[in-house]
């Protein structure tokens, strides 16, 4: 039985009426983003009830019926793995999902594995062995086989079964508050990453004086300007490495330019006027009206205790281990480090740590806390043992 590719428009109105009719639906996208600024939709597969679906974009300019189910609350839309999918809501259907799932955050949230691969949930839920993934396809090439798109469906085909499994067992756990948080919260860090500016990207961004900060954030504001316009991959209009650089060297001829190694590269070559252009106007803003160089969002690294962090990640890693919870969800060093200077160094409200709000506060707040100051400690119980640790209230009499 062959599955035809949804290219009509009143065949891809008359999907988005089932799937609200059903009101859960599994998706998952087909891209390919190594070639240009905006990655490129090359295929949309959807699960629901009894039905699949596949929906070439390349051949229906207009989705938005679809983005605007993933905006109504009254449809569950479940993903796995689903960055690229809330991404593509924002940036073209220029909506915010409203009732998504992901079932790799999910399995991350009632065991220690973060992020599982698909197969493997597949396998470890439903014991079903996938044959593998068309991982070499390049998606935008038509027409596309039928073995192709079989592998396609496969994504989706299995999702909603494994959120019903998860679905239970989350809400025996009694952690359901915990998977929508962190739904809510994956959807929040997309749409907050795509207003951030452009040189909080840059690896030594904050290693600049304000003159510099000045030029490499012009050189970047430009470099996305050039991209979006050309839709050409960032990295090929220029280098993060080069941007620093151009920011030091501040080369104000062409001649001086190409002093700089790789800038006379095929690539960069269209650009070196506009180069030059903008690091001269970088240079010309009167000392008096530059903006403060950036600061590190956690501080200095130099004033935390490097052993601390350690200590505090020990911590963590053995309260996740008995808490049957994924520490790469839970908590990242550069959370543990926002903790610790938070607790030692003033507690503001607007830039409260996640470790000391919400679940995660409830299974690890307070032994972080006690931990830095100094009313927790620590022995080993069983060195021969899964969970060999146990942090104790420390009682100094």
């Amino acid at each position: 039985m062959t599955t035809p590719l949804i290219v009509e428009p009143q065949g891809f109105s008359t999907l988005c009426e089932k799937i609200r009719e059903v009101g859960i639906v599994a998706f998952d996208t087909e891209f390919v983003s190594e070639y240009t600024y905006r990655p490129e939709l090359c295929l949309l597969q959807f699960a629901f009830g009894d039905e699949v679906a596949v929906v070439d974009p390349r051949e229906l300019s207009n989705l938005s019926e679809w983005w605007e189910i993933m905006a109504d609350p009254n449809v569950t839309v479940v993903v796995h793995g689903g960055q690229a999918e809330v991404r593509f809501c924002l940036e073209e259907g220029q909506k915010t999902p409203q009732n998504l799932i992901d079932i790799q955050l999910a399995e991350g949230l009632q065991s220690r594995s973060y992020p599982l691969g698909y197969e493997a949930i597949v396998n470890r839920r439903l014991n079903i062995r996938l044959s593998g993934k068309e991982t070499r396809t390049d998606w935008r090439q038509r027409p596309l086989s039928e073995r192709q798109i079989e592998y396609a469906l496969e994504d989706v085909r299995h999702v909603v079964p494994i959120w019903m499994k998860q679905k239970k067992s989350l809400e025996k756990l009694d952690r359901m508050e915990w998977a929508r948080s962190e739904f809510d919260r994956m959807i929040q860090d997309q749409s907050s990453d795509r207003a951030r500016d452009p040189w909080t990207r840059l690896t030594g961004i904050y290693r600049l004086n304000k003159r510099e900060f000045q030029i490499a954030s012009l050189i970047c504001a430009w470099r996305q300007s050039e991209a979006d316009k050309s839709n050409r991959p960032l990295k090929r209009i220029l280098r993060d490495d080069l941007i620093i650089e151009l920011a030091k060297r501040q080369p104000r001829s062409n001649k001086e330019l190409l002093e700089t190694r790789d800038i006379n590269r095929d690539g960069y070559r269209r650009y070196h006027q506009d180069l030059i252009d903008v690091i001269n106007a970088g240079l010309d803003v009167p000392k008096t009206k530059l903006d403060p160089a950036p600061q590190p969002p956690l501080g200095d690294p130099a004033i935390d205790s490097q052993v601390l962090g350690q200590l505090l990640s020990l911590a963590l890693s053995n309260r996740c281990a008995e808490a049957n919870v994924a520490r790469q969800i839970v908590g990242t060093a550069a959370d543990l480090k926002h903790l610790i200077r938070w607790h030692l160094y003033g507690r503001d409200s607007e830039s409260t740590p996640r470790l000391a709000e919400g679940w995660r506060s409830e299974i690890c707040g307070d032994l972080l806390s006690n931990l830095i100051d100094g009313k927790i400690s620590l022995r080993v119980v069983d060195p021969r043992a899964e969970n060999p640790l146990r942090f104790e209230q420390w009682d100094s009499e």
